[in-house]
């Protein structure tokens, strides 16, 4: 196997082991296991478990963020794109095996200890503010807007993980829906 192939599957691994199980619970060995990539081969691509975590979390991010975009972009009305947001959290916290955020949840278990995890958290979470930067500016909106939205989003879904349900993000939606009518009054 070459070494693209035995990256994407120990990814592959990683990213259905960490996001289900967290990445505390889940050690080289069960990556190995899942991937079917040797672990002299593992430690080859990933010399230690923060650089495995820190690429599925990198990954995971441009998968995230790119089927975001995509579904808001079927929405021409600007402010349509920004509700459009919410019902794409709805519809990602309806997702089998739904855990929550992965980034919150990678904070939460290694944020005090790695700096590596804890920048590509921020780097997620920053890249996720600036793309609602963008729509509230192309909606001709107040650019704090963008900062209220992103807390709604994220309240969202630490919500949903906890509580395994859609509904945080209807009422989500429904508070941005408020907030950008009074924004436009």
């Amino acid at each position: 196997m070459d070494s693209a192939t035995a990256r994407e599957r120990a990814l592959d691994a990683a990213e259905e082991l960490f996001y289900g199980r967290g990445v505390q619970s889940v050690g080289m060995d069960d990556v190995r296991g899942t991937s079917g990539v040797s672990l002299k081969r593992l430690y080859q691509l990933f010399p230690a478990k923060e650089l495995l975590v820190e690429a599925y979390l990198e990954r995971r991010d441009e998968r995230w963020r790119g089927r975001l975009a995509a579904h808001v972009e079927q929405h021409a009305d600007p402010q349509e794109r920004l509700l459009a947001v919410f019902d794409w959290l709805e519809r990602w916290f309806g997702e089998d095996g739904f855990r929550g955020c992965a980034w919150i949840n990678s904070y939460g278990e290694l944020g005090a200890t790695s700096t590596r995890v804890a920048a590509q958290v921020r780097a997620h979470k920053e890249a996720f503010r600036q793309y609602l930067t963008g729509l509230v500016t192309d909606a001709g909106l107040p650019g704090a807007v963008a900062g209220q939205l992103f807390l709604l989003a994220e309240g969202a879904m630490v919500t949903a993980g906890i509580v395994k349900s859609t509904e945080p993000a209807r009422e989500a939606r429904e508070a941005a829906r408020l907030l950008l009518s009074a924004t436009t009054r």
